[in-house]
């Protein structure tokens, strides 16, 4: 397919990462159109934690094979490293038993883990103090990417390889004509043009369904207010895995500069509807409390934190599915277009393998495993509509961490 065209809409990771995956395979001309700068939207807000260690066979598969990708790309990527301090996930005594019962799942796919009770947890990790109920499982295949690193050392590479990307491009909808989309309308603020393509892909995130809406299709998919805060530089550096610390609502991960970012949920918050194509997440705002709650919540399990405070902050969208899995694929009645959302709070982890599903989708091969569990027609009309026509908080959708 060297003569043929591909247009990506939406430059965060999952854009990229498509981008990437379809010019390594030879696909022809790739085009990436984002609305703002490349990764401006919650690919540079992520925590980019990643662990294998998930919660159905597909995500488990998924995620072991953006694992080998992150490992491959530091090699390629000058300028970014996976760091493979591993990943720790933390479970209460109510909570473990739903995440026991995966084990014989890692076992089946060769996914490694260790579970460390409190004192095995404080002997690995000197800085924590997990309470002595607390289970651990950890992964030592997991750890984080910065996102300060991997997005400016994708985006060079994919200018070496000769992806063609614009900025400040909005694309307001679809062309259609036969029943198959063919292309794009886009405007870049004074000039409105169409483009056509043989393929588009669409990885607009939280701005998703205002994309179909063109198209006479929704997801159901809800966003929610989500917030990281960076420590100063610390006097030392702590010896630190990344951290899914579920039964704080939180997680935490050391950061560039001996410093340490931590994240959590606003369990009641509402969720969030985009307005408009318009809409820049640097309008969002939360309350100066959430910070004060955050280190509070986390100073018992890890406690340098009690002694610093917060220096910066990041707030942004994370888009949860009804069933909470993501949306990855074709959608039925639109050929020519393929999207890929709702990666609850694990885009970031998900954007190797995400990108390469999408690129052999566009490219006609076989998807490297079984995604019908992420197919966006696994959801009737009539459910997405009514998932849509509610509002819920954050602590009653379907939610999932890294």
């Amino acid at each position: 397919m060297a003569s043929a065209t591909a247009l990506i809409v939406g430059g965060g990771v999952i854009g990229l990462s498509t981008a990437y995956h379809l010019t390594r395979r030879g696909f022809g001309r790739v085009v990436v159109l984002e609305k703002d700068a490349l990764g401006a939207g919650s690919s540079r807000r992520a925590a980019g934690i990643i662990t294998g260690h998930l919660w159905s066979e597909t995500g488990v598969r998924a995620r072991k094979i953006a694992l080998a990708l992150y490992r491959e790309l530091s090699e390629e990527l000058p300028g970014y490293r996976f760091r493979d301090v591993g990943c720790l996930n933390l479970f209460d005594p109510a909570s473990w038993p739903e995440r026991a019962a995966l084990l014989p799942l890692y076992d089946r796919w060769a996914v490694p883990y260790a579970v460390l009770d409190a004192q095995e947890m404080r002997s690995c990790w000197p800085a924590l103090n997990p309470p002595a109920e607390m289970i651990g499982l950890f992964d030592p295949l997991g750890g984080y990417s910065e996102p300060d690193e991997y997005i400016p050392a994708l985006v060079r590479r994919l200018r070496e390889l000769g992806v063609e990307l614009h900025s400040g491009q909005q694309v307001r909808d679809f062309i259609l004509r036969g029943g198959r989309v063919v292309g794009v309308q886009v405007d870049d603020g004074h000039t409105a043009r169409t483009l056509e393509a043989d393929a588009v892909v669409c990885t607009t995130h939280a701005w998703m369904n205002l994309s179909l809406a063109g198209a006479a299709r929704q997801v159901p998919v809800k966003a929610f207010v989500h917030q990281r805060y960076v420590t100063p530089p610390l006097p030392a550096a702590v010896d630190l895995p990344a951290i899914n610390a579920n039964p704080y609502g939180g997680y935490v991960r050391p950061a560039a500069g001996k410093r340490i970012l931590a994240g959590a949920e606003t369990a009641q918050r509402a969720e969030f509807r985009v307005p408009s194509f318009d809409f820049h997440m640097d309008a969002l705002e939360v309350a100066p409390q959430v910070a004060d709650d955050l280190r509070a919540t986390l100073a018992p399990l890890l406690p340098v934190l009690a002694t610093t405070t917060w220096v910066s902050r990041q707030v942004g969208l994370i888009c949860f599915s009804m069933d909470g899995e993501p949306i990855l694929g074709g959608l039925d009645g639109l050929p020519g277009l393929w999207i890929g959302c709702a990666f609850h709070s694990g885009g970031f982890a998900y954007n190797p393998v995400a990108g390469l599903l999408l690129a052999q989708l566009v490219a006609g091969e076989t998807p490297a495993l079984d995604i019908a569990a992420f197919s966006p027609n696994r959801f009737a009309a009539s459910a997405t509509a009514g998932y849509l026509a509610t509002t819920v908080t954050q602590e009653h959708a379907v939610r999932r961490r890294h």
